[in-house]
């Protein structure tokens, strides 16, 4: 299929394509990614933009005492990818930015491709403050964001166009990132502007990922004129994509989408109380078997299962699959966990221990410390039924919070050192995270309630058979079933969260968790059949890319 007969363009600030091509930097890259594998599966024809960041987000080293520093993690496209040479421009700052893009082919599970194209203004032709517009993946100052974001979503458009994509039925936004690619759409439209608009609208579909106000762009109208010109701010204000005299991304994604969807249910709640004036649907994230799911359980889904990756509802079978099965397979994934662990930080860890993971962005809300809180408690549980525990997550350079969360944890693994082993891995990226999500006995989600738009992790742990302890927000609370799936923290998605509460509710289901490990295996091990069964059969990107054919992607007839 040729680009003039692709009927999807899928935008998004980062798309993880591989662990070590750094385009992406936690869940919103991977989920991009996950959802193209997914297309590429289904042989579904989309295309994908994102930006080539020769330098990465960063490279996260942690001393003795749990401080972070940074390097950047600098890679060539040139070096794995051909070039195309077609290329587009726009106009920042008054001066005219060449673009040129790198295509990264995703081949699904019978061998369909998925272009995705990395923008890239490392041209000669450019100024020298231009060339590295494109080198750091949220870096820089608001002017170095939003000049990012004028060349993916305008220039993401002009280089499709260039390339030969002229017949895309739907323009999908992930995340307010690409909301500029409306005023791009605008431009090739040969209409008055209302008209124009109403044309854009009809082409645009937008998904948003964040319940947390603050998670949204916002930029001042001086250094929208500053940057991109009047004119773009005059389309922005009349298209009303500004709040309170500033440009809000997600506000003008809104104004320039016919369809707008969350990425859970109560998710789409919030959004819906934070932007009243706007339908919002709610379509769960899911991630992408064949990526997930370890290569232990991969041989077991193919004797049980035939026909599992191109079909992922199928899996709703591994309720027939023997108990022992399960746990031999979870065995070799812990097995190569522990091998991963002491390799990276030398600490070995003992296989027959309950063994608890935590892997998130570190960052206040998230409170990967929750499960220390309570060290006497901690110590009370582990002198009836051992466990250890493993952390992993960046901090964004710039957020001293999750840099101080990170050295809390690492003094609360010194003090607890005589009855719980716990680890920090560090540069927490797409293979650790495939080592992680199928190692560990148990996956641990403490989010402050109702800040977790969807969640990933889970689900990537379900698929492996490991079920979840987790706070019910985001995701959990559709595929939370107590004692069948996982548990909850907590007996409520209600209320905002209160930390002292969250973690006795923590320690009480902990307790009774590491009892059953330690006395009655075959039972939790029947649980994580369940998680695969009830939760990985449904909580995939197959589901998740079918939900947003039917109802995003199918162009209303005029």
């Amino acid at each position: 299929m040729g680009p003039q007969q692709t009927p999807v363009a899928y935008f998004s600030m980062e798309i993880a394509l591989e662990s070590d091509i750094p385009t992406y930097s936690g869940g919103l890259g991977v989920l991009a990614g996950d959802t193209l594998r997914a297309a590429a599966d289904l042989e579904f024809p989309m295309v994908g933009v994102t930006l080539v960041y020769r330098a990465g987000h960063f490279r996260q080293h942690l001393d003795e005492h749990g401080n972070q520093t940074e390097e950047p993690e600098r890679w060539d496209p040139s070096d794995r990818l051909p070039a195309v040479s077609a290329q587009a421009s726009i106009t920042l700052e008054g001066r005219r930015v060449r673009i040129r893009a790198w295509p990264y082919l995703i081949r699904g599970a019978s061998g369909f491709g998925i272009p995705v194209y990395l923008l890239d203004t490392d041209d000669s032709s450019n100024a020298p403050e231009h060339r590295g517009l494109t080198d750091h993946l949220y870096g820089g100052d608001e002017r170095y964001r939003l000049c990012q974001e004028a060349i993916l979503g305008i220039g993401g458009v002009r280089l499709l166009h260039a390339v030969g994509y002229t017949q895309i039925q739907t323009y999908h936004m992930n995340e307010g990132h690409s909301a500029l690619l409306g005023l791009g759409l605008l431009s090739h439209q040969e209409t008055d502007f209302d008209a124009a608009r109403a044309q854009v609208k009809k082409r645009c579909v937008f998904t948003t990922h964040t319940p947390v106000s603050a998670g949204h762009d916002r930029f001042g109208m001086d250094v929208v004129r500053r940057i991109a010109g009047d004119d773009v701010a005059e389309q922005i204000t009349h298209i009303g994509g500004c709040e309170d005299g500033k440009l809000n991304m997600t506000r003008l994604a809104l104004k320039c989408s016919r369809f707008a969807n969350a990425v859970a249910a109560r998710h789409a709640q919030i959004s819906r109380s934070m932007f009243p004036e706007h339908s919002i649907v709610g379509i769960t994230n899911g991630v992408h078997a064949g990526t997930w799911v370890a290569a232990p359980f991969q041989k077991l889904f193919d004797r049980y299962i035939p026909g599992w990756h191109r079909q992922v509802q199928s899996l709703r079978h591994a309720v027939t699959i023997p108990v022992p099965d399960i746990a031999q397979a979870h065995r070799l994934a812990k097995e190569r966990l522990i091998e991963t662990v002491t390799r990276k930080v030398g600490v070995n860890l003992n296989p027959d221990v309950l063994t608890l993971g935590f892997a998130r962005r570190a960052t206040s809300y998230k409170r990967a410390n929750l499960i220390l809180s309570q060290p006497d408690r901690l110590r009370e549980i582990a002198s009836k039924h051992p466990l250890q525990v493993i952390f992993a997550g960046k901090a964004h350079p710039k957020d001293e919070g999750g840099k101080e969360l990170i050295r809390a944890i690492f003094r609360n693994a010194s003090e607890l050192k005589d009855m719980v082993t716990i680890v920090y891995l560090p540069n927490y990226d797409m293979a650790l995270a495939h080592d992680l999500c199928a190692g560990v006995d148990l996956w641990v989600n403490t989010p402050q309630r109702p800040k977790e738009a969807s969640g990933t992790s889970g689900m990537k742990a379900a698929l492996n058979g490991v079920p979840s302890l987790s706070i019910l927000d985001g995701w959990w609370i559709e595929g939370h079933v107590e004692g069948v799936t996982g548990w909850s923290i907590g007996e409520s998605w209600e209320p905002q969260s209160s930390d002292g509460d969250d973690a006795d509710a923590l320690y009480d289901k902990l307790e009774r968790i590491a009892r059953l490990f330690h006395t009655d295996q075959d039972g939790y091990t029947a649980i994580g059949r369940n998680a695969i069964s009830l939760n990985g059969a449904h909580f995939n990107a197959q589901r998740m890319l079918e939900q947003y054919t039917r109802s995003a992607y199918i162009v209303p007839a005029d």
